[in-house]
């Protein structure tokens, strides 16, 4: 019988991750399981850094953005930088040493929270001979065996006020007007938000553009009458034959790539190419703050909840998914793809369906994707 569960928040932040936190503490104070949150990912993992979770700690947090616990996207416990005798940087297995604790410590799982690559730590864990529950965490959309994640129609909001917003100045001042989106390597939040916000082009890393097709759609656009453009660009699209754009590589993280800038560079070569006066703007880290959405809130409180029961009936190293619309639980093997050795790094994302519904619908009314 479980009776001690510890929760990890690992990666970055998202909306929606309190009311996960919550809902794991509210399902297990109802089956008089303890838990415990480490501080700051797989940080406070390392170095042994919680508290005790309870209602009272968890009370009223079901709409805050970010986590109560903190977080950490730059400690991978399977691979720890230290200095040897001669000043050289060594990496460091600590998976072995922290699994031990765990055990003496008397945890029966961990319930972690994360994205591709905390995800496929927790698998790591599991051959350590931890149990583990995941649970799918980016506004991405983008963890495998999954509908949606929970964050990612909160980041689509926001994106789509803000393709609101800049509206009003690219009809004012006959201007192309882009929108850079978060998403990494695929195209959901971008896609989304470009539909709803009525974008007349959106660019996604699935589909390389042309932007000899984007100035088409513009000069159509023109001579219709329309003078200004929306465009949406995800953070990860790149031009055909081309490369990402990467603002800054860093040495201290497993994500070693930083992306940014493809917006930047839409609107430099399309005000190149028609004349017309294009600016860009970053969304960024305004995607991924503030309150969450009313259905982030629902869709978290239930795999938080979910995530618990399995835990209670002892089925461990599975991920909570929400799969063809309703909460289930797929094997963390399957999530993490095939590295069979602990600590690989190799992707495993859920890209855009480009002969689903969403695709196909943007085709229909005339969206150009860039092809």
């Amino acid at each position: 019988m479980v009776k001690k569960v510890g929760v990890i928040t690992a990666g970055g932040d998202c909306p929606g991750l309190n009311a996960v936190i919550r809902g794991i503490v509210k399902t297990a104070e109802y089956a008089g399981v303890e838990t415990y949150g480490f501080l700051e990912g797989y940080k406070g993992l390392l170095e042994n850094r919680y508290i005790k979770l309870d209602p009272k700690i968890t009370n009223g947090i079901i709409s805050k953005g970010g986590t109560i616990l903190g977080s950490n996207n730059k400690t991978n416990t399977f691979a720890i930088p230290v200095k040897n005798e001669n000043g050289e940087t060594e990496y460091v297995d600590k998976s072995v040493e922290i699994a031990e604790r765990l055990k003496k410590d008397g945890y029966d799982c961990l319930i972690i929270i994360g994205g591709d690559g905390s995800l496929k730590s927790a698998r790591d864990y599991t051959r350590r001979g931890i149990n583990v529950i995941g649970v799918p965490k980016t506004i991405d959309n983008d963890v495998p065996h999954t509908d949606t994640t929970f964050g990612f129609y909160t980041a689509v909001e926001v994106a789509t006020e803000a393709i609101d917003r800049i509206r009003t100045t690219a009809e004012s001042h006959g201007r192309v007007l882009i929108l850079e989106v978060m998403g990494r390597y695929a195209g959901w939040i971008a896609l989304a938000a470009g539909i709803a916000g009525g974008a007349d082009t959106i660019l996604i890393p699935e589909i390389p553009y042309d932007l000899n097709k984007v100035v088409e759609k513009i000069n159509q656009r023109k001579d219709r009458g329309q003078k200004y453009s929306i465009i949406v660009v995800a953070e990860g699209a790149k031009p055909l034959g081309g490369e990402l754009t990467v603002k800054s590589t860093v040495s201290d993280s497993p994500d070693k790539i930083r992306l940014g800038g493809a917006g930047d560079y839409v609107a430099k070569e399309v005000e190149r190419l028609t004349g017309i006066e294009a600016r860009s703007t970053m969304l960024g880290y305004l995607q991924r703050g503030g309150n969450t959405g009313p259905y982030d809130r629902i869709l978290s409180t239930e795999y938080g909840s979910m995530a618990m029961q399995l835990a209670i009936e002892g089925k461990f190293n599975e991920m909570v998914t929400l799969l063809n619309g309703k909460i289930t639980h797929v094997p963390l093997d399957e999530v993490a793809g095939k590295d069979t050795k602990i600590g690989e790094e190799s992707s495993n994302i859920k890209t855009v369906d480009l002969d689903g519904d969403w695709v196909k619908t943007a085709r229909r009314i005339g969206i150009c994707l860039g092809d």
